[in-house]
């Protein structure tokens, strides 16, 4: 295993730090730090600990630690989006099976049989879009 030096962040955080100077060179003064920032913060404040992720994204150390503890407490009240197919036309003889699986381990198995290509696609869009 490769030691690294005193000083040296892992490759993940240095490009969290880039996208966070590269947002605060073009932000307007006074501006929020945008959701999406936010997320990418919490999630190498996952990998890497609180302090050096507040460190090497010169946050504020409360702020993250909120967030941080919100995302623990609120992943189990978030319900599952409800979507409904149509059946399949019976024109349609082909089959398949779709697995989707996020960050945190939670997956979803779909078997579709008969089913025409445009109603993957429209599964595929509405399953990303509830992220």
């Amino acid at each position: 295993m490769a030691r690294r030096r005193r000083g040296e962040i892992p490759a993940s955080l240095a490009r969290g730090r880039e996208r966070f100077e590269a947002w605060r060179r073009d932000r307007t003064p006074g501006a929020r730090i945008p959701d999406r920032l936010w997320g990418l913060a919490v999630k190498l404040a996952d990998a890497h600990g609180l302090s050096r992720t507040v460190s090497a994204l010169k946050l504020d150390y409360y702020s993250l630690k909120k967030r941080v503890e919100s995302k623990d407490s609120g992943s189990v009240s978030n319900p599952g989006t409800f979507v409904e197919f149509s059946p399949p036309s019976p024109a349609g003889s082909g089959e398949c099976v779709i697995e989707f699986e996020d960050g945190s381990g939670a997956s979803l198995r779909v078997h579709l049989r008969g089913c025409e290509t445009p109603d993957l696609a429209a599964l595929v869009r509405c399953l990303r879009s509830s992220e």
